[in-house]
């Protein structure tokens, strides 16, 4: 273990900060406790009802793997931000970037005048990008944001406007991601019209390449007005689906073949999520674009559409953003990448073996309601019978003091922190098999 390594361990050892003295997790109240229970209704008084909270989870402190709600209450956490804090949470390196950087500038925008950090975590995109080089980076406050650049980048570059997506897919909810999604109906419903000149195909196996080649470009819409391919390596909100091996090579090849830009879209999986720096990785493939966010700046706001620079044949004016790369979540983002390349990512690949083996052995055919374990690195998901016995397992594992999700129709996701500890890793699992055999008992 590098010497970076070994200091984020150091800072994130269980028995320090909030768990001191604790274990975790450690409730002293019913979840949700009184205070939780008064902000629950408040937030029911004042927020959009749009917001999918998944369980009463109410935060007011964050330290590595652990969560303290506003009752004292100790959570363990899997579920890290939906896959966002990947150093922890409030990282004491990162925060202590931010902190220099909030003392000598907030803000200045990167859209309309020369910003260096802006300059410097581009450059830094441009080094570890699996796109092939040279790259140029455009910056953004979000993942949908980012898909929406490299839509738009897609388009004007190749002259065509078309573009392909998959069943299952989630790109985000602006108007132009939102119509890339195809993992819920209900992400569409009453919004439409949705964009034009957006096909569907299966995703991950050879079936939906097939569809593609056959069905699509023989009766749909001629392969020589497709922009681009839009793909998630492996599946995030649409149950963790890891594809076949040669899909995304696959991908590849119609793409070569018929000048058809490859975006991979590395929001959740990127960032050392899979124990690789990005997941294509696994399959040997290069993309002609990635799009990021999530993980790459430890919870900051902050996405980015990576491209090879020869794709950038738009003017200036084309796009633009006022807070995309601001000073204080570029800060995070270089720290951020120093760190996840001082060990965590590898640290992931570990702990991801770790997780996912002991889950393996005891869950998959022990409990009739567990169908599969699957993913890659610390991409963990757990299929089971049916969507009201992923959603039980979650609330059971969060009265446990467990913090997972829920992803597709019949999965709970497992994606912590990649500073995880093993002990951890051994906690989680303990916990997650007694919520799993509580479901399992109450099914019968």
């Amino acid at each position: 273990m590098t010497e970076l390594a070994e200091r984020t361990a150091a800072s994130r050892a269980p028995e320090d900060g909030l768990a001191a003295g604790r274990s975790v997790p450690h409730l002293v109240t019913e979840v949700p406790g009184p205070n939780a229970r008064a902000l629950v209704a408040m937030d029911a008084r004042y927020t959009s009802p749009s917001l999918p909270r998944a369980y009463p989870i109410v935060p007011r402190r964050g330290d590595g793997l652990v969560i303290e709600d506003v009752d004292g209450n100790l959570f363990l956490d899997f579920a890290a931000g939906i896959a966002v804090t990947s150093t922890g949470h409030s990282h004491p390196e990162v925060v202590r970037a931010v902190q220099r950087q909030a003392e000598s500038l907030l803000h200045f925008s990167a859209s309309d005048f020369y910003l260096p950090i802006y300059v410097e975590v581009c450059r830094e995109l441009d080094r570890i990008s699996p796109t092939r080089g040279p790259n140029r980076a455009f910056l953004t406050n979000s993942g949908t944001e980012a898909i929406e650049a490299a839509l738009k980048l897609a388009r004007h570059a190749t002259g065509r406007q078309n573009v392909i997506a998959f069943f299952g897919a989630f790109h985000g909810r602006t108007y132009g991601s939102v119509s890339l999604t195809a993992s819920r109906a209900k992400y569409h419903a009453r919004f439409g019209p949705l964009l034009p000149g957006v096909y569907h195909a299966p995703f991950g196996t050879r079936e939906g390449l097939d569809f593609i080649t056959g069905q699509l470009f023989k009766r749909v819409v001629v392969p020589e007005e497709v922009a681009a391919i839009f793909v998630e390596p492996i599946l995030g909100e649409g149950g963790y689906v890891v594809p076949d091996d040669d899909f995304l090579p696959g991908l590849r090849e119609i793409c070569d073949r018929y000048g058809i830009l490859l975006v991979a879209d590395e929001v959740q999986s990127g960032a050392g999520r899979t124990g690789r720096m990005w997941a294509v990785e696994h399959w040997g493939v290069t993309p002609d674009m990635v799009v990021l966010a999530k993980g790459i700046a430890s919870g900051l706001p902050l996405g980015a559409m990576v491209a090879r620079a020869d794709l950038f044949d738009w003017t200036k004016g084309a796009h633009g953003s006022t807070y995309g790369g601001n000073p204080l979540a570029c800060a995070a983002a270089l720290e951020t990448i120093r760190l996840l390349e001082g060990g965590l990512v590898d640290n992931a690949a570990r702990m991801g073996d770790r997780l996912m083996g002991a889950l393996r052995e005891r869950l998959v055919g022990r409990y009739g309601v567990v169908r599969e374990v699957r993913g890659k690195g610390l991409m963990i998901g757990i299929a089971f019978d049916s969507g009201e016995h992923a959603e039980a397992v979650q609330e059971a594992s969060f009265q446990r003091g467990l913090l997972v999700l829920e992803a597709g129709d019949d999965v709970v996701r497992m994606c912590p922190a990649l500073s995880v500890a093993p002990e951890q890793v051994d906690t989680a699992v303990t916990i997650f098999e007694e919520a799993v055999a509580e479901v399992a008992r109450q099914a019968g």
